[in-house]
């Protein structure tokens, strides 16, 4: 499909009322104690739950790398300062899992949500509008888990993880404006596969008592991050010829 901006901006705000008009319909969703009964809790080097905790150094890795190739734009730097500290975030909490430390592994994943769906707002409608989103964003992200840890309600955080998820592949397939989609399907593949694997921890576990579900998660979703930052290196502007040479020049801005 070629490019409207008119209606990658109503689908955007349409998805958007919808998703949070289901939400609010429903009652509160609470966050399960059994969500922390991760089935690996072996030790090793003194570190409890040691294959939980360190198979997240790989988003260190990679959000370092991100950071290091994309300090100067807002929104990518966001996105990989985001996973970077999902990698701490989310070491943090295996440590010791409860709903405390869960905060901590939540919160820097709000920032990559909120940032890559920023940085699709400046492609497509040119990088100041990105860089302007980011923060209303990234508040909003921070908001919710507040919200939770206020109320108990986790209605807010689902909404920050459920609509990037839901309007993304929507806007790179739909609307395309850069190189790359194949390494965004990639991505969104390997993501799919993370939370499909977190689902499926004690199953994994039990095939043989080596590696869990939720360790292989990690390893997953931070092979979709790599996937990202290879995007983000290798994207450049699609000549559509709906689109005009100030808008591709405004897209361009993005990847500069």
């Amino acid at each position: 499909m070629q490019f409207s901006g008119r209606g990658a901006a109503f689908l955007l705000g349409g998805l958007g009322i919808a998703s949070i008009a289901v939400l609010a319909a429903v009652p509160p969703i609470t966050q399960g104690q059994h969500y922390h009964a991760f089935a690996d809790t072996r030790p090793l080097l003194g570190i409890p739950n040691f294959w939980n905790v360190i198979s997240n150094l790989p988003f260190v890795v990679v959000g370092a790398a991100g950071l290091v190739r994309h300090r100067r734009e807002a929104t990518t730097a966001a996105l990989f300062f985001g996973i970077l500290l999902t990698g701490f975030g989310s070491s943090y909490y295996h440590l010791a899992p409860d709903d405390g430390t869960l905060f901590w592994d939540r919160l820097p994943m709000t920032i990559g949500f909120m940032a890559l769906l920023a940085a699709a707002l400046g492609e497509r409608f040119g990088k100041a509008t990105g860089d302007l989103a980011l923060w209303p964003l990234l508040t909003f992200g921070a908001a919710s888990l507040i919200w939770w840890r206020t109320t108990g309600d986790l209605k807010p955080y689902l909404w920050v993880q459920f609509y990037p998820c839901l309007v993304l592949p929507i806007l790179y397939w739909w609307f395309p404006v850069m190189t790359g989609a194949p390494i965004l399907i990639l991505a969104a593949a390997l993501y799919g596969l993370s939370k499909a694997l977190e689902s499926f921890d004690e199953t994994v576990y039990a095939l043989g008592g080596i590696v869990s579900g939720h360790t292989l998660k990690h390893l997953a979703a931070a092979a979709a991050c790599f996937a990202l930052l290879q995007y983000f290196g290798q994207r450049r502007p699609l000549a559509h010829p709906d689109i005009s040479a100030s808008r591709i020049a405004r897209s361009d801005e993005v990847i500069k």
